[in-house]
């Protein structure tokens, strides 16, 4: 497809389908047409519920056979500990009496997934930046079992309240909350064994679940978001400690946001690498988006994208800093 057909094909589409049309163009040079148009068909269903059982609080088998008793159908997430698809039919699930006392957690799973990649052990010191509302925070928690502690960095101060709240609620006893900029973690005062940076964006891999992200974000908007997640993702990358490990994620699926962020991080720090993701779940990340050669460690990074994996859009990466080596 010439440009020019690429662009009429894009302006036809995002006329049909009630996108702006830069986007529609972004996603046929990604994906061709056909999967462009599966990925418009599948934005309009709807994603599965689903929760996380709070260990913390209760086992897993309570907290099941509480949900069953109440009609809650659930199926287990094949890929992570705790987590399951819940169908809670005409309830509300942030309604139940099992949510109020912290059993479990609504989340996304590409969400507990960038946990999961995280891996945090007992005992570790895990750096959580802009971390509300909070289910990735109380699901670091829960992996630490209480244990060493979790720092939670927000910025936004009504966003504090959410975040305070579903600690307090899910019972993360080894979890500080500081107000704070991301971008700005110089006076640190130790060496986190591992951060997670799910960086505020552009949200357009939300398009399932907020319909207005169709139109709601220019590229000027993936520009300045790509702009900030460089900047947070620079500042991790200074205070993570030597062999420490973090996880860099948006729930967008533009590249800009995602492989060019951190492609251009392992060209300025070559100290930084690009961990496997063992787990088989997504698809790689891309190594050569819009023809633009990237580094090839970009394919150990993972997707999730609504045409392929019936949830929102989301990216994740795992980095390492490795060890200095003595003279």
């Amino acid at each position: 497809m010439s440009s020019k057909e690429l662009r009429q094909r894009a302006k036809e589409l995002a006329k049909e389908h009630g996108y702006l049309q830069y986007m529609i163009e972004r996603y046929l040079s990604l994906w061709g047409e056909e999967n462009t148009i599966r990925f418009i068909e599948a934005c309009e269903q709807p994603v599965r519920t689903a929760i996380r059982v709070n260990t913390l609080k209760t086992s897993v088998s309570s907290v099941l056979h509480r949900l069953q008793a109440k009609g809650v159908l659930l199926d287990e997430v094949p890929w992570l500990n705790n987590c399951f698809y819940a169908d809670f039919k005409d309830s509300s699930p942030g309604a139940l009496l099992e949510h109020m006392l912290g059993f479990y957690y609504v989340q996304g799973v590409p969400s507990m997934t960038a946990v999961s990649v995280l891996d945090p052990q007992p005992d570790e010191i895990v750096l959580d930046l802009a971390a509300a509302p909070g289910g990735k925070t109380t699901h670091i928690a829960q992996l630490l079992e209480n244990t060493g502690m979790v720092m939670a960095i927000e910025q936004d101060r009504q966003r504090m309240t959410s975040l305070q709240s579903n600690i307090i609620r899910c019972g993360a006893t080894n979890t500080v909350v500081i107000r704070g900029d991301a971008r700005k973690l110089d006076d640190l005062p130790f060496k986190p064994d591992k951060i997670l940076l799910d960086a505020p964006c552009s949200g357009e891999g939300l398009i399932p679940l907020d319909p207005t992200r169709k139109t709601s974000k220019s590229m000027a908007d993936i520009r300045f978001c790509a702009t900030r997640e460089d900047e947070m993702l620079e500042s991790a990358v200074n205070v993570l400690s030597e062999g420490g490990s973090m996880v860099y994620s948006t729930c967008s699926i533009a590249p800009e946001e995602n492989e060019y962020i951190v492609d251009g991080i392992l060209k300025q720090h070559p100290e930084i690498e690009v961990v496997e993701i063992p787990t088989k779940f997504g698809t790689p990340g891309y190594s050569e988006p819009y023809g633009v050669r990237l580094s090839e460690s970009l394919t150990l990074t993972r997707r999730f994208l609504p045409h392929l994996h019936g949830t929102e859009g989301f990216f994740i990466c795992k980095l390492r800093k490795k060890e200095a080596v003595s003279e």
